[in-house]
């Protein structure tokens, strides 16, 4: 004798069934980890540049003396955010080289003249207008 309770339901094949999600690869859990760690990256690079930044545009609009510290903030920011976020390699590679040899050359000289603060602040200025006035790429997984 059996009974309803005893009975197991059948599938409908008819209904439709939810698709598989497929199983998450390790690849894509390194890719986005890779990602995230380059959004964390140009956070702090960029971060680190406007703090150095920020000095030298008080000390050229006032007139004020700085130390070396500032220049070398701007430096290591700007080699940390050219790390993730320039795409073509050469590029990357001769902005970091370029910021790293700057820092290490105020830490040699260990002071900054009046000519220093200008070009730093002309400089980020004209790299400011660059970058905004470039069109940002569409993701191609997107």
């Amino acid at each position: 004798m059996s009974t309803d309770a005893d009975q197991q339901p059948t599938e409908d094949p008819v209904a439709p069934k939810p698709p598989a999600r497929p199983p998450v690869q390790d690849e894509e859990v390194e890719e986005q980890e890779n990602r995230q760690m380059q959004v964390a990256m140009k956070m702090v690079g960029s971060a680190m540049v406007f703090i150095g930044f920020l000095q030298v545009f008080l000390s050229v609009n006032t007139g004020a003396e700085i130390s070396i510290f500032p220049m070398m903030i701007y430096f290591f920011g700007m080699a940390l955010w050219a790390y993730s976020s320039v795409d073509t390699p050469i590029i990357r590679y001769v902005v970091m080289a370029l910021s790293l040899l700057a820092a290490m050359a105020f830490m040699h000289f260990g002071e900054v003249l009046f000519w220093h603060k200008y070009a730093i602040y002309w400089g980020t200025v004209g790299m400011v207008v660059f970058f905004m006035f470039q069109t940002p790429k569409k993701p191609a997984n997107l």
